[in-house]
């Protein structure tokens, strides 16, 4: 899936020859692309709001509200109800009522791996050397018919992603991941697209995810209409309910 970047040509910037990359100037050219970290610190929360489809059509309203430094609510409705995952920077929780269950229960160890992603306000690449990730700069690869320059990032808890950047915007048109969850190995891979500007920064408003390999049938997707900017949200929207902030 090809992105659709809505980006001025002022923030084009010119290609260093491959031999002088480095994970440095790579990031610095996706922060600068992106808005530069003056614009991206400013945003404080986010707000998403949009829909998940599914294979044969599956449909669902979906909402995903961010808080600085690595809180972060999703919600999942369908058929009149709404399901929660969330995590307010210590605990993670869910509640899922087409399960019949009403209370919160914690999350499992795969869920939290992937909420831990979620939660990382301005993802793994953004001062990764403050948040203990390691990240390798391994060449360019052809990521359906265009090139991409390739990161390697390992996080402490050992999950390793490689970031896929276009190499004529630099941001990520795809993410592969790699977790270790009960002993055994698991791959995914998403599509990142429709990247358009909030408050000065350039947001991907469309993702799809699914197995690595797999056909488009097994993939989910979704499609953000409104991403909104440091909108007020209290930390008692991330917190497990009957527990204090």
């Amino acid at each position: 899936m090809r992105c659709t970047l809505l980006v001025p040509a002022a923030l084009v910037l010119s290609s260093f020859p491959l031999s002088a990359q480095s994970v440095d100037s790579l990031i610095a050219k996706y922060v600068q692309a992106s808005g530069g970290m003056t614009k991206i610190q400013a945003l404080q929360t986010l707000r998403r709001t949009g829909k998940y489809t599914g294979g044969g059509g599956f449909e669902a309203v979906v909402m995903q509200e961010n808080k600085r430094p690595n809180s972060v609510r999703q919600e999942f409705s369908l058929q009149g109800m709404t399901g929660i995952n969330a995590y307010d920077g210590h605990d993670g929780w869910k509640i899922e009522p087409w399960q019949g269950k009403r209370d919160p229960e914690s999350l499992g160890e795969d869920e939290m791996h992937g909420i831990l992603d979620d939660a990382d306000f301005d993802g793994p690449l953004v001062n990764y050397q403050a948040k203990g990730n390691k990240v390798e700069f391994q060449g360019t690869e052809q990521i359906e018919g265009s090139d991409a320059y390739k990161l390697k990032v390992t996080r402490p808890n050992g999950d390793v992603s490689f970031y896929y950047l276009d190499t004529e915007y630099y941001v990520p048109i795809r993410i592969d991941t790699q977790r270790m969850i009960r002993g055994a190995p698991q791959e995914f891979e998403t599509s990142l697209g429709d990247y358009k500007q909030v408050n000065g920064v350039y947001l991907p408003f469309s993702s799809e995810s699914g197995p690595k390999g797999s056909s488009s049938t097994n993939r989910g997707k979704i499609t953000y209409d409104k991403i909104e900017a440091n909108v007020p949200l209290e930390s008692v929207r991330f917190t497990r309910p009957g527990t204090r902030p």
